[in-house]
């Protein structure tokens, strides 16, 4: 296996993040503008990439222990039915995602909620299908 340990720096990044975040939740007494959500995305931030880091150390470390079962997940992640299923699952999960997206993007626009927020919602939707689009144009050129 290849030597990386960029996920160990990540990892402290990730409690710098959480902990400057926190302390600036508990100093600042009246925040303004960007001060008022920054902390938190801090946080939030600091929370999720230091989960997915020390998850990815935890895994090496077993992996280290137990080089039969790195060899069969290695072998396991290459599969082709396994790779098969996932794709599968993605594009299930995506068709999912088109059409809860669509009716929340239709249920806020009843609801009155502010043109902005409707505005975000409705280009990063037109981003997915863009997206799609495209892949499936290139994918279809290919094949």
């Amino acid at each position: 296996m290849k030597k990386n340990n960029s996920i160990y720096y990540l990892a402290v990044v990730a409690l710098v993040l959480l902990i400057s975040g926190i302390y600036f939740i508990k100093t600042i007494g009246n925040p303004q503008g960007l001060l008022r959500v920054l902390p938190y995305i801090c946080v939030g931030l600091g929370c999720s990439i230091f989960g997915h880091s020390m998850g990815e150390i935890l895994n090496r470390l077993v992996m280290k222990k137990n080089p039969v079962a790195a060899k069969q997940l290695e072998i396991d992640k290459k599969d082709e039915r396994n790779l098969a299923i996932a794709n599968q699952a993605k594009a299930k999960a995506y068709d999912m995602m088109v059409i809860l997206f669509g009716a929340l993007i239709f249920a806020f626009s009843l609801m009155g909620v502010d043109i902005i927020m409707l505005l975000l919602l409705v280009i990063a939707y037109m981003f997915f299908l863009g997206y799609n689009s495209y892949y499936r144009l290139k994918y279809f050129k290919e094949m």
